[in-house]
């Protein structure tokens, strides 16, 4: 089935960046039980190029060519979707040859010709909200998106800039987008735990024992997904080692965070029955 993120409550998840194949593996395999286990659509993520890292030192993942590559290859293996992000304009039309949906970073989710390039591939488009941005203001990317040719959109939470080096998640977000875009509403769990230039030599830090009551609180505030960016070993993560959560601990948790969305959706239901 064409991935959509549509089918709530789906999952995103999977390593930061392209990492090696034995990594890539190891998530893929662990995502795809979870996905049959718990009975929700799941889409696999990584990045093959981290453009937007504070510093030039740091790793940025292998690139387009060897990253869709890699992406491929846990595509056919895994039999999941797949889904990276794009930072440039022509990136778009060469990356949708291969997976199944686009993501827009969140520096870039006003960029009106990298929005436009997106929709014309027609995948599913997922653009994260602008630390800076007020959840009405996504409206015009979703509008650029749409104009481009994708009526599959979705748009992310990842938390709002607070003061110089921390993040806040305001969950009134969630329903205040999806009002103002019409679009399916996912949280970035592990994103929104950052602490931008907190880190070593002015990398990001981060709080990652905040994910799963900031996980439950999105799923009780009727997000209609979540992405977790996950791996292995944390600590020897490629990129934001401070945040990713333990692969290991992977579907205890969203097991959890399901069990308060299925809540929060008969609450709904129950106060405004069909």
């Amino acid at each position: 089935m064409p991935w959509s993120f549509g089918r709530a409550p789906v999952l995103i998840a999977g390593p930061c960046a392209v990492e090696t194949d034995a990594v890539l593996d190891q998530v893929a395999d662990a995502l795809a039980g979870i996905g049959i286990r718990l009975g929700i659509p799941v889409c696999f993520k990584a990045s093959f190029d981290k453009a937007n890292r504070a510093r030039l030192a740091s790793a940025r993942g292998p690139g387009i060519e060897a990253g869709l590559a890699a992406l491929l290859r846990v595509k056919r293996l895994s039999g999941l979707p797949v889904l990276t992000d794009v930072h440039e304009p022509a990136q778009a039309r060469v990356a949708a040859e291969v997976v199944d949906a686009l993501q827009i970073p969140a520096f870039l989710c006003r960029q009106t010709d990298l929005l436009l390039a997106a929709g014309a591939t027609g995948l599913p488009v997922n653009v994260k909200k602008g630390q800076w941005m007020a959840p009405e203001a996504m409206a015009g990317g979703v509008e650029k998106i749409r104009e481009g040719g994708s009526r599959d959109v979705a748009v992310t939470e990842r938390g709002t800039a607070f003061g110089y080096g921390d993040l806040v998640v305001d969950m009134r977000s969630f329903a205040r987008m999806r009002a103002a875009t019409g679009a399916a509403v996912l949280f970035d769990a592990t994103h929104a735990v950052q602490q931008p230039g907190q880190g070593p030599a002015g990398s990001s830090g981060g709080g990652r024992a905040h994910v799963p009551a900031l996980l439950a609180a999105a799923a009780a505030a009727g997000a209609d997904g979540f992405f977790i960016e996950t791996h292995p070993d944390p600590a020897r993560a490629v990129s934001d080692s401070a945040t990713q959560w333990p692969l290991d601990r992977l579907e205890e948790l969203v097991a959890r965070t399901l069990d308060v969305w299925h809540v929060g959706q008969r609450a709904v239901e129950s106060r405004h029955p069909r």
